[in-house]
């Protein structure tokens, strides 16, 4: 009776030559050159999408299964709302310095398409900085901008990031006894950690300002330190954008 093949055969088969022969690079391209192969499009992983599903959208319940447990976790020894918020504030932030270089790259010459010479920089001034999160992380995060971006008539120090459906909100319900709470204290945290990252050294807390229409309003105020509204005013006056 013939010998059935393990399940480490069935899994993996390693190519067969005659002997004496040897793979060339013109038979097969992956052995083309020494190191690593490179593509003909000069693109690697980071050019690539982070979702390559349908659309290029993430499941939806998959997102909402991996947040649940999240929120589960920063749940545990936690002795306030404040403390909690933290927690997922925390969750977010080392996501928002890694998302802060992915961006960047990807508007530098070398992760894009583009002929321009012109090497991608990190945001100097307030403005482009919070238009960079607006607009670019939102769309990568979420596949759309952020519904609105407002400074503080009473405070120049503090600007207002709003988004009437934040997806963390969409699948967590919160308790009556913990009303206050705003889960969306995550994505605060990857604000923070792209804001600190790009070397505007801030605090990010997300607010819960529900209204009719919009339920699930919820508005991330960014207050930047006073060093940064230093270095602000001594770029406007020397006329640096």
């Amino acid at each position: 009776m013939a010998k059935p093949p393990s399940s480490a055969s069935t899994m993996y088969s390693s190519p067969t030559y005659t002997q004496g022969s040897r793979p060339s690079s013109s038979s097969n391209p992956s052995f083309a050159g020494a190191g690593l192969r490179v593509p003909t499009n000069r693109k690697t992983i980071y050019d690539r999408n982070l979702n390559r599903s349908r659309n290029a959208e993430l499941s939806r319940a998959s997102f909402a299964f991996l947040f649940m447990e999240m929120v589960t976790y920063a749940q545990k020894k936690i002795k306030s709302v404040s403390d909690f918020e933290k927690k997922l504030n925390e969750q977010g932030y080392p996501l928002g310095m890694k998302l802060l270089d992915l961006l960047l790259y990807r508007s530098s010459p070398a992760g894009s398409s583009s002929s321009s010479s012109t090497p991608a920089a990190r945001p100097l001034r307030i403005l482009p900085l919070l238009s960079l999160i607006n607009n670019k992380l939102y769309t990568l995060l979420f596949s759309r901008p952020a519904d609105s971006l407002e400074q503080d008539t009473a405070d120049p120090s503090k600007y207002m990031i709003i988004d009437n459906t934040p997806l963390t909100n969409t699948y967590i319900s919160v308790p009556k006894e913990m009303s206050q709470l705003s889960v969306a204290a995550f994505i605060a945290g990857i604000i923070e950690g792209v804001c600190d990252g790009a070397g505007f050294q801030c605090k990010v807390s997300a607010h819960n300002q529900g209204t009719d229409v919009w339920p699930n309003r919820t508005v991330f105020l960014v207050a930047f330190e006073s060093e940064v509204m230093e270095r602000e005013k001594e770029l406007e006056r020397q006329g640096v954008k």
